[in-house]
């Protein structure tokens, strides 16, 4: 299912939230995805009230290669990101995990569980990415609205520390 990264924003977005995924057609198939399966086009986009006045703008960012000029200007400005990895294929997140690491922004790896997915544990997957000490790794489904929003909750308190802990490091 090349669309995972879409579930996740439809799942937990309060507005009818933005897609781009098409079928993925011949050149898909061929990669091995499976008939009907669909792919990205472009980013999605979603929205989640924390509370009045404080709102998570959720932008799903594509994985594709022809894609990545979109992550830098997706990510001037955000205070998060989490990056969402299939349990069969973790390594395959590596590319998202150095973007983040080195534009420094705070981010959580959400492992999405597949049925017969490998067994993982969130130290699995920190050791599998080489994650820096301190990035949280998570299991969870990404088409469970109540997974999503701990996913987030997770990225928000993760995000809170490290900004936190820059802003008391600059006081010197």
């Amino acid at each position: 299912m090349d669309g995972y990264k879409t579930t996740p924003v439809g799942s937990v977005s309060e507005i009818r939230p933005l897609h781009s995924e098409e079928a993925a057609g011949g050149r898909g198939e061929a990669r091995g995805m499976e008939r009907g399966a669909t792919t990205t086009v472009a980013m999605d986009f979603g929205r989640i009230t924390v509370h009045a006045g404080l709102s998570l703008y959720l932008f799903g960012m594509p994985g594709q290669d022809h894609f990545r000029f979109l992550w830098g200007e997706l990510c001037a400005g955000a205070l998060a990101a989490f990056v969402l990895a299939d349990a069969r294929r973790v390594e395959e997140c590596l590319t998202a995990v150095d973007h983040f690491e080195r534009a420094r922004v705070p981010f959580v790896v959400a492992v999405n569980l597949f049925p017969r997915a490998p067994d993982r544990t969130e130290c699995d997957v920190a050791r599998a990415l080489g994650l820096e000490r301190g990035t949280r790794g998570v299991l969870c489904d990404a088409r469970d609205r109540t997974a999503g929003k701990e996913v987030l909750i997770r990225t928000v308190e993760y995000a809170g520390r490290v900004h936190t802990a820059r802003l008391f490091a600059s006081l010197g």
